[in-house]
């Protein structure tokens, strides 16, 4: 008889990509500036916006990173 596999529910790679957004938002004094505007608006916004999109994209990829090891299990 084989011995069952454990459930790994520790923090893997692929977690630590939730993190990114946070960081890079975390020290305001960093992007707090109005130059480089783009289209009108000062960096200090679209910087921010920037990590919406980017942080919406890294939690899908990591969505889907972890289906995808649901599926192969």
């Amino acid at each position: 008889m084989m011995p069952a596999k454990k459930k790994s529910r520790g923090l893997r790679v692929r977690d630590l990509l939730l993190l990114i957004p946070y960081v890079a938002l975390l020290f305001p004094g960093l992007y707090a500036r109005h130059d480089p505007v783009l289209w009108g608006f000062p960096f200090f916004y679209w910087y921010q916006f920037g990590w919406v999109i980017g942080g919406a994209l890294l939690t899908g990829v990591v969505f889907l990173l972890r289906r995808s090891e649901r599926t192969t299990r």
